[in-house]
């Protein structure tokens, strides 16, 4: 196999509604989608990294720079089996794992569609169906939370994700289990604490979580490893976990319970494979984090959620959830027991709206 060109686009996207967590709000969306032609087969990928370094030091602007000016140059011209290949091609840049996972993840729907299989199967998944669930962002008022979560509930997802910062943290959980005692429930700090607020955290334990996501520093594992032995509810870590080595750590030290893979965190499929198979080997569940992608970025989530060991419902939603109108056809939706088909096509099963991402488009550089 050969890459013969990519192509980089960023388009322009709006959330149907602000998206509020502990670092920032997002109104909307700056993505760079990445088509690989590879022997003459198209595969599509996004890059998911942010339009600011809150989340990840990446950005749209150093994935684009990465992309072109170090990544593109290792793999031009280059020969390699399978997209299985590309994840070490790219070793030597250290780091900018969301630009590495658009480039490598495109490559795989390419090789899947070669080969006509679903990528879901390319990667050993087996799942037919995906269980849903969604992330909710911070609400001005429990009234408003309680609101969100019980639409929601009724749109049929099976697990509700709430972001929490101190200040919006006990009052809303405290309200969310009054008003809906037998849901799965979970929270998501984005790293909004200290090692020292572990009282307030270990109040939670009180609402019979599923689990505290990321309550701590971004790269600080051993202060989760203190604070999980303070707890009786399962740390979840996300913004800690880049690679195998990190994963290894946080097991290997009782930091976490449950890790959250994202692909673009973790620098693609052949990343998230290898920390899948760890996290299955030493019996800790993972599922599938969302960054508010497109349905492009969304079809992959759906790919990596077929793996045998994401056994807890992911931040896979429907794209309605956040767009108007999305980006493929035909768009993900829902079912009202909150799962999601798996895609039967070749690739990521999802055809790409040239017309639609024309006009979103707001540059184009094509490397070859």
């Amino acid at each position: 196999m050969r890459i013969r060109k990519i192509t980089l686009r960023e388009i322009g996207m709006k959330l149907i509604a602000p998206f509020e967590i502990s670092n920032g709000v997002s109104y909307e969306r700056r993505i760079v989608l990445v088509e690989a032609d590879v022997d003459g087969v198209v595969g599509w990928a996004e890059c998911v990294a942010g339009e600011t370094p809150q989340y990840s030091p990446e950005t749209v602007e150093t994935a684009w720079h990465v992309l072109r000016d170090h990544l593109w140059p290792l793999i031009k011209g280059r020969e390699f089996a399978r997209a299985a290949d590309v994840f070490d091609m790219l070793e030597s840049v250290r780091g900018h794992n969301m630009a590495k996972g658009g480039l490598e993840a495109a490559v795989w729907d390419a090789e899947a569609k070669h080969k006509g299989i679903p990528l879901w199967k390319l990667l050993g998944g087996s799942r037919e169906e995906i269980a849903c669930g969604v992330s909710i962002g911070i609400k001005s008022s429990p009234d408003e939370l309680a609101a969100a979560v019980k639409k929601e509930l009724d749109a049929g997802y099976q697990r509700i994700k709430i972001k929490i910062k101190p200040g919006k943290d006990l009052e809303q959980v405290k309200r969310l289990r009054q008003d809906f005692p037998k849901i799965k429930l979970s929270v998501d700090a984005n790293s909004a604490y200290r090692l020292e607020d572990w009282p307030t955290l270990k109040q939670l334990d009180a609402y019979y979580l599923m689990m505290i996501e990321q309550p701590l520093g971004w790269e600080d594992i051993y202060s989760h490893a203190e604070l999980q032995k303070k707890l009786s509810t399962p740390i979840c870590l996300d913004e800690c976990v880049h690679t195998f080595e990190q994963a290894r750590a946080a097991i290997a030290l009782g930091a976490c319970k449950i890790i959250n893979i994202k692909l673009g965190r973790v620098g693609g499929f052949t990343g998230a494979l290898r920390i899948h198979d760890l996290c299955q080997q030493n019996s800790i569940p993972v599922w599938c984090g969302g960054m508010l992608e497109s349905g492009i970025g969304r079809a992959h989530n759906i790919a990596l959620s077929t793996l045998p060991n994401f056994t807890l419902p992911g931040d896979v939603s429907a794209s309605r959830r956040y767009w108007v109108e999305d980006i493929i056809e035909p768009e993900v939706v829902v079912s009202p027991q909150g799962t999601i088909r798996v895609p039967t096509g070749p690739g990521i099963g999802f055809a790409p709206r040239m017309d639609r991402i024309e006009k979103l488009t707001t540059r184009t550089e094509i490397l070859g």
